[in-house]
């Protein structure tokens, strides 16, 4: 038994030690291995580094041969199609026909590869030739499709403008027209290309014709329109006509960035420089059309500056608004020139006319006709008003050209302008104080007039109420209720208290006029001392040279009617002549003792109380 068992003790040794050995030549022969393969790794990156260079050159060279060979290529198709050249000489001269533009423009391109690679001065020649004359034709179709978009009379919508677009069905067969005319053979980028400079002739010459056609045709769009503001400028009142060549102005505008745009869409010769060229031969006819516009229009505003003030003042303001406008459009031109500046400057310089002539028309009507008995309303008075309730409307165009004319020129040489202190020459002022300054002198120019009117044309009582009738106007139609809500703001102070004064004064010289006779016909006297029948005879004679001068203004009132158009200042007015003569009368009253003179008084109260202004 114990013999079987180290026979089994020493098998598993052996067998142990045997595995043992076996592991250590495995491990062995990794390990070989092991450097076998990181020393073959060593070599093919080695390998790797010198065959790259060599790989890469390799690669260059394939690329190159393969060009070559598509060179080759394209050579012998060239060589081959030279055959055909006679047969596309033949569709080139016949042009363009209706829908093979695509064929057309085909043949343009193989025979411009043609001149690429032929060496034959001849062949090129030729082929340019052909390449030119085919540029000529597709020109002429260019022509004929723009022609027919600028054709015929304008579409017509009622009175009012109608800015209409280029036909689509034309700007669809125009585009890949253009976009292939853009790419011939021009000097700047083929300088070698034989037809290069004859074909950059005829596209200017395609491009001019474009802008000539919608220039000519855009001016035709605004005419009609353009005479319809001039010839309804004279019947229509100045705000409205100012506002009617507003709307002129902005179509203008419209249409010159509408065509730009088009143009930059349509132009064969795309450059800044020929785009600009041709942006200023189209707006030729239409700064024509401007110009001449407004010159009419000027020469209807000189015909007659009083009656036309605003429109020149309207017109101004509508200049004013759109110059940037203006200035982005012609400055796309590439070339120096105003003609909205030099309008400008002509329309300003009537409205600085205006001003100064106003004034002087004011202080003209001072001069009056001589003899007047009338109490109405000055027509000076009336336009005044309507003059100054006007001004809010185009305010901008009032103060700025007060602003060039300069504070208190408008006076024309009269000295000091009065309730204004004085300026230093580099202080700014405001353009709304500077029109709060012209309006003083206005008034103070049209009070002087109608002062003088009342004193040296009328008798004075009838002056007295011609001058209270006028004052009494300008206060109700300037500060109490104008037409124009905005008009107060144009009041200053000074003005303010001027025509408060003024309106005073006025009513105390209606009042002296009309009503000083009767209150000194009742005055105390030497006669008042005595007694018996002189002390009575002398009243008697007091009471009727009393009762004729009230008969005398009752009726000098039914001929002179005061304020007869603004019945509430009129109440007021009579409220206050009763409350001045009628005590009077009543003190006179009570020193009498005659009880005849009772009846007498209350004829006389009621026919205060309801006096015939």
């Amino acid at each position: 038994m114990f013999f079987l068992e180290t026979d089994s003790w020493d098998v598993d040794s052996s067998a142990m030690m045997q595995l043992e050995q076996n592991l250590n030549k495995t491990h062995q022969i990794s390990q070989r291995m092991t450097s076998i393969l990181t020393n073959f790794d060593t070599r093919l990156v080695k390998l790797e580094k010198s065959i790259l260079p060599l790989y890469n050159s390799t690669q260059k060279l394939k690329q190159r041969a393969h060009n070559i060979d598509r060179a080759l290529l394209k050579i012998d198709e060239v060589g081959s199609s030279q055959d055909g050249i006679a047969v596309e000489e033949g569709l080139v001269l016949r042009g363009p026909q209706l829908g093979q533009l695509e064929a057309y423009i085909d043949i343009l391109e193989r025979l411009n590869a043609a001149i690429a690679f032929k060496s034959s001065d001849g062949d090129s020649r030729d082929m340019a030739r052909l390449i030119e004359t085919g540029a000529k034709k597709l020109t002429q179709l260019y022509t004929k499709l723009v022609a027919e978009g600028s054709s015929g009379s304008p579409p017509v919508s009622g009175l009012a403008f109608m800015l209409t677009e280029f036909p689509p069905s034309l700007m669809s067969s125009l585009t890949p027209l253009v976009a292939f005319l853009r790419t011939l053979p021009l000097p700047s980028t083929h300088p070698s290309h034989p037809a290069a400079s004859a074909i950059l002739n005829t596209l200017k010459d395609a491009q001019r014709g474009y802008a000539d056609m919608r220039g000519n045709w855009s001016r035709k769009a605004l005419e009609m329109h353009s005479r319809r503001v001039v010839d309804r400028a004279e019947t229509l009142d100045g705000v409205a006509a100012g506002k009617e060549f507003r709307i002129w102005i902005d179509n203008l505008l419209k249409v010159t960035e509408t065509e730009y745009t088009l143009l930059a869409e349509l132009a064969p010769l795309s450059s800044n420089s020929l785009i600009a060229s041709t942006y200023d031969t189209l707006l030729t006819p239409l700064l024509t059309l401007f110009t001449d516009t407004l010159s009419s229009l000027t020469s209807l505003i000189k015909r007659s500056l009083h009656k036309y003030t605003f429109h020149a003042l309207s017109a101004f303001s509508a200049l004013s608004m759109s110059q940037s406008r203006w200035e982005s459009v012609l400055a796309r031109r590439g070339r120096e020139g105003n003609e909205l500046r030099d309008g400008l400057n002509a329309i300003r310089g009537v409205c600085l006319r205006s001003f100064p002539e106003f004034l002087a028309d004011l202080k003209l009507a001072a001069a009056g006709k001589g003899g007047d008995l009338s109490v109405s309303l000055a027509d000076i008075t009336v336009s005044t008003v309507e003059y100054l309730n006007r001004i809010p409307d185009v305010q901008d165009a009032v103060g700025s050209a007060l602003s060039a004319l300069g504070d208190g020129n408008w006076k024309m040489g009269d000295g000091k302008q009065v309730g204004k202190t004085p300026k230093s020459n580099s202080v700014e002022v405001n353009e709304k104080v500077l029109i709060q300054h012209f309006v003083f002198d206005v008034m103070n120019t049209l009070i002087v007039s109608l002062t003088t009117l009342s004193r040296t044309q009328r008798r004075p009582p009838f002056g007295s109420v011609f001058l209270l009738n006028n004052v009494t106007y300008l206060v109700s139609h300037l500060v109490l209720r104008p037409t124009n809500p905005n008009t107060p703001s144009l009041l200053s102070k000074p003005t303010m208290d001027f025509l408060t004064s003024s309106w005073r004064t006025a009513k105390a010289g209606y009042f002296d006029a009309s009503f000083s006779p009767l209150m000194q016909a009742l005055a105390d006297d030497a006669r008042d001392k005595t007694s018996g029948s002189g002390w009575k005879a002398a009243t008697k004679e007091k009471f009727t040279r009393f009762y004729d001068l009230f008969e005398e203004v009752g009726e000098r009132h039914r001929m002179a009617k005061v304020l007869e158009e603004d019945s509430e200042e009129r109440s007021a007015v009579g409220e206050e002549v009763v409350k001045l003569v009628v005590p009077s009368l009543q003190r006179f009253m009570q020193k009498q003792k005659e009880k005849e003179f009772s009846k007498s008084e209350l004829v006389v109260f009621v026919v205060c109380n309801e006096l015939t202004l």
